[in-house]
Formats: C-alpha cells, structure tokens, sequence
C-alpha cells in the first residue's frame, strides 16, 4: 500500500481511497481474472442451479434434511458467484469506482454472506452426517424437517447480521479507526472477529469430518476382522472406503480454496502489505468461487439419489428430443398400416 498512502489532512473515506484498492496494474492481470471469474461464476451457477432443481422436482428428495442443507449450499454458492463475480470484475477489472461507500459495503455485505452461509451450510452438512453415522438408531427423531428449516433461518439470519456490521455502521469511516489494506472502508477489527467466525466455521467442519472419518476407518478395521458373510462385509466395506476418500477429498477442497485468502488476511492484520501481496490476495480470492464451483460435484451430483433423478432428467430430456423426429415416421408408418387395411377388405370382398 505504500504506493497509495493518503495525505495527513485527506480522508481516509475520500473518493480517492477507492483506487489504492485497484491492485491489477497490467491489461494481463485484468483479462486473466475476467477470465477466471467469468469461466468460474458461470459453471457455478449452472452446476447449483443443476443441484436445486433436481432437489425440489423430487418429492422424495426435497423431504430429507439432509437434501435441504444441500439445497441452502447450493442457493449460497449461486448467490456467491453471482454478487462476487459483479462486484469483484467490476472494480478490479473495468475500475469502477464511482458509487458511494454506502454502496460498496452494501456489495461486500451480500458476497460475506453469501460465502458465510455456503460455509455455514457445509457445517450443517458436516452435522447432519455426523449424527447420521454416530447416533443412527436416534437420526430421523433428532433431524427432522422443522428443525432442518430452523436451523437455515438461524444460519441465514446470523450470516447477514455479521455480513451487515459494516454497513450499519461498523466501519473505520464511522469509528475512524484503522481501516484494513484488503477492503475499502473496513475497520480492522471487524475484520478480525469475522475471520474468527469463519475459522471457527471451518475448524467446526473438520472436526466433524474427522470424527465421520475415525468412525469410518473403525467400521473398515472391524469388518477386516469378521470371517463370516464374507460378500457382504466387502460391499460394506467398499462404501466404507468411498466414505473415505469422499471425506478427504472434501477437506482438502476446502483447505486448499480457502487458506490462502484467510491466511493473507490474518497476515494483514498484523503486518504491512505489499502491492505484490495484494494482488496475490485478488488472484486467492478466485479460489473461494472455484470452491463453490466444486461443492456441487462433492456433495451432490456423487449422491446416489441425485444422481440418478439427474439420469431420469436426461432420459426424459433426449425423449422430447425424439419425439419431434420420429412424430412424422410414425403418423407416416400409421397411415401405411390403415391403408394397407383397407386395401386387404378390398381384396376380401
């Protein structure tokens, strides 16, 4: 930032202060993040978009809570890439700095929390199939449908209050506090609490993945140790190692896209970034949209029961394809059939 520093009798709220956040200097940086955001966002959406129709055109689907934590993941991540990618090219790429302060965290606000309950959603996720493999016997008494639509309200409602901080005030403008060197107009404290809150987030995931995983790996050493019914422990063991890997890859997913970004944002905090670091931080940015790419792959289109309403979908899809070209063959091959009917009455008579 030392090549933005603002004069001792400038505001730190001016008009200008929006430009020494323009990190992308070269015509190069600015096509290549066009890029990314343009392929990512637009994938997303349409994966999610994917995700939700199949959840709510199945009645059978739609009833589980499990499936509603998806649908909310799925709704989160479509939002995500939507505001992100507006915001996020509009300012670095096209350098669009001539709406207010008020507008500005306004954005902010809707990509925190859209990204806020993408993660929140995960939790939920990660909740639900910790209690599905810990307490089977109890899961349909403890996770209904109420409380799987409570505990989204309360996941949505939380999000966009801390998302709406700033806005409503919270703000180095408003306290004149230090601002951060990542975020016009944000107050370094905030900063720090909502970086809490998503470590706290994503600390809460892993546990339980990790608990899901040890349970796993249990239920895989177990069943090596039985002899008997031998064809039915493998196929329980088989998806026991699907769990697995699922897991993992789960994890590293999410470790890979997001410690980057809070990594450089905690760094921020305690130290002096350079203009270099910073646009590293707008190209890590990036990574959280290619995860939101990447949930609906993980945590749905590998679920059996979507996958295969998707495989109906389809089917149904290429037979009103068809159905155009062969209407013609078929009146054709009808009119044929009568009349060569009537022409074997003829010969009858």
């Amino acid at each position: 930032m030392d090549s933005c520093r603002t004069p001792a009798n400038a505001s730190k709220c001016s008009g200008t202060t929006m430009q020494c956040f323009m990190v992308l200097s070269t015509q190069a940086q600015k096509i290549s993040i066009g890029i990314l955001c343009g392929l990512f966002g637009t994938m997303c959406v349409f994966e999610n978009s994917l995700v939700l129709y199949l959840i709510f055109s199945s009645p059978g689907i739609r009833k589980k809570p499990s499936y509603l934590f998806i649908g909310s993941l799925a709704l989160a991540d479509i939002l995500a890439s939507i505001i992100f990618v507006c915001s996020f090219v509009n300012f670095h790429v096209f350098n669009e700095a001539g709406f207010s302060k008020e507008v500005f965290l306004l954005q902010l606000g809707g990509v925190n929390t859209s990204f806020s309950a993408s993660l929140s959603s995960l939790l939920l996720t990660a909740l639900d199939r910790y209690l599905s493999i810990s307490r089977p016997s109890e899961y349909k008494l403890l996770m209904t449908r109420k409380r799987a639509w409570t505990a989204l309200a309360v996941l949505w409602v939380t999000c966009a209050t801390i998302a709406g901080l700033p806005l409503l005030g919270w703000n180095c403008c408003t306290l004149d506090s230090s601002c951060s060197e990542l975020f016009p107009f944000v107050d370094d404290n905030y900063l720090s609490g909502w970086l809490c809150w998503v470590v706290v987030l994503l600390g809460c995931i892993v546990c339980a993945y990790a608990h899901v995983l040890w349970r796993a790996w249990r239920h895989v050493a177990y069943m090596e140790q039985q002899q008997a019914q031998a064809g039915k422990q493998n196929s329980r063991m088989r998806m026991d190692v699907m769990l697995a890997k699922t897991l993992v890859m789960v994890l590293a997913v999410l470790m890979l896209c997001w410690s980057p970004v809070l990594a450089l944002m905690i760094y921020s905090i305690f130290g002096r970034l350079s203009d270099r670091l910073r646009k590293v931080f707008a190209f890590c940015s990036t990574l959280c949209l290619l995860n939101s790419m990447v949930n609906p792959i993980i945590y749905a289109l590998r679920s059996k029961e979507l996958f295969s309403s998707l495989r109906r979908v389809l089917s149904h899809f290429r037979r009103q394809l068809k159905a155009p070209e062969e209407s013609p063959e078929a009146e054709s091959s009808h009119k044929s059939s009568v009349i060569e009917t009537v022409c074997e009455d003829t010969h009858t008579v």
